[in-house]
């Protein structure tokens, strides 16, 4: 079976790949854990040595990866660079902390001496979708290869060239063959790869029905999990609010890679002396937004990835419209090629509609007015999800309580929108997933917690 790679912004197949047969999967699979054995053996300073120089090709192949991405999945092309930027930040983080964070923790007891020691697991699972495609892979990989594991990528179908991109990344930084492998297959292969026996856990970005599915294989065969899934992240927007800050903040959120971010805003929740306001510089912030070709630089709004994705968010849309929703502007479909959807926002949104109650992964905005503060917070909870959530008030105080406090996520900001940092946890709660990425926690997920007791 071909894999092909077909241009959101032309519709046209651009390349083709051919998917592994499940033998070949099966070798691989061995060859990795055959690469295992002998790099769980190497030290954290040559670990460290190679994952900085993975975060120096990243830096001086920029250009060609952010190209890469606007052609697999139609990310503008400065936001491409931007985002291997990030994953070479990662990969310095790492390469400059996870012996720190491995370290051997000695803890007093009756022994003469007793430590927690962090061991490698082996061969790690990436079940990866293509919004991010190298800074998702990346995020996973650097802390994985800094613990001692080798990595099995399972990147989405419509980015291979990008899965390719990254395995050559990690040969070229002088990772041995086969640590960071790219398996290109279909979702239908995912089973039997969680099924074979050097496999040691699994980790999954994407919808939530696919986490489930994940999760449910990974369980039956006792091998853990981390999985960040689908968001429906709500931005308050309060009574004392600087309403143009937020507004600001709010369009630069909600069209983040065109939309398509589980950590993008998506619910908006206006108190109600500040809706008209908001609503007028939100949309004219929207509408300003240039929507076009990816590798075009003033590009801020590419196409949607896949035509079928753009059509399920305009069936959402449409939806919501008949369910009373108001549209403010866009919520048309554009003539011609691509994947294109425009801004768009609704207004009137309330629960029961899709707006309200699904994630819509697209540059589509649900404003939802509410009386009071209190309110705000009851409605930003009122949700199956749990990835971020942003509180916009001039009261920092009040703000950091309820972002500490009263939201339900796992990742609160406070007059800003909500982003990954190498250097802090990120995940989420209920229907968002669970475990966390990044940071000390994120190494920690993927490695045996061990406890050593000498008498």
């Amino acid at each position: 079976m071909s894999l092909p790679v077909i241009n959101p912004a032309t519709d046209e197949i651009i390349r083709e790949y051919d998917e592994l047969k499940p033998s070949d999967v099966v070798d691989a699979l061995e060859q990795s854990q055959a690469a295992y054995l002998k790099w769980r053996r190497t030290s954290f300073a040559t670990r460290a040595e190679l994952l900085k120089s993975a975060a120096q090709i990243l830096r001086e192949r920029t250009e060609d990866y952010a190209r890469l991405m606007a052609e697999e999945m139609g990310k503008p092309v400065s936001q491409g660079r931007a985002e291997a930027e990030k994953c070479s930040w990662v990969c310095d983080y790492y390469a400059e902390n996870a012996a720190g964070f491995l370290e051997r923790e000695i803890v007093e007891t009756d022994a003469a001496r007793s430590f927690v020691s962090y061991q490698p697991l082996g061969v790690i699972l990436a079940v990866m979708p293509w919004n991010f495609p190298f800074w998702q892979v990346f995020r996973f990989a650097a802390p994985a290869l800094m613990a001692g594991n080798v990595a099995v990528l399972k990147h989405a179908s419509n980015v291979p060239g990008c899965a390719l991109a990254i395995q050559h990344i990690f040969k070229a930084a002088g990772f041995p063959e086969n640590a960071f492998r790219s398996l290109l297959v279909t979702s239908r292969q995912v089973d039997a790869i969680i099924e074979n026996p050097v496999v040691k856990a699994v980790t999954l970005t994407g919808s939530t029905p696919a986490g489930r599915a994940v999760a449910s294989k990974a369980g039956e065969m006792l091998k853990k999990t981390v999985l960040e899934l689908g968001g429906s992240d709500p931005y308050l927007v309060l009574s004392d609010a600087d309403v143009e800050q937020a507004a600001s903040i709010c369009v630069t959120s909600r069209l983040i890679n065109s939309g398509q971010s589980c950590i993008a805003a998506k619910r908006f929740i206006v108190v109600a002396s500040q809706r008209e306001r908001f609503e007028q510089l939100f949309v004219a912030g929207m509408q300003a937004a240039r929507l076009g070709d990816p590798l075009d630089e003033e590009t801020q709004v590419g196409p949607q990835a896949r035509t079928d994705l753009r059509d399920e968010l305009h069936d959402q849309v449409e939806r919501s419209l008949i369910a009373g929703a108001r549209c403010l502007l866009g919520g048309a479909i554009p003539e011609g090629p691509g994947a294109f959807y425009p801004p768009t926002v609704l207004t009137d949104v309330r629960k029961g509609m899709p707006a309200f109650d699904e994630e819509l992964f697209g540059p589509v905005a649900a404003i939802i007015a509410v009386p009071d503060d209190a309110a705000a917070i009851e409605v930003a909870n009122d949700s199956t999800f749990g990835l971020g959530a942003a509180v916009f008030t001039r009261d920092l105080e009040k703000g950091e309580r309820i972002a500490a406090d009263q939201l339900e996520a796992g990742s609160c900001f406070v007059n800003a929108f909500v982003k990954s940092d190498p250097r802090l946890p990120f995940g989420g709660i209920n229907e968002s997933g669970y475990g966390r990425e990044l940071s000390h926690y994120g190494i920690r997920e993927f490695v045996n917690i061990k406890t050593v007791y000498v008498a």
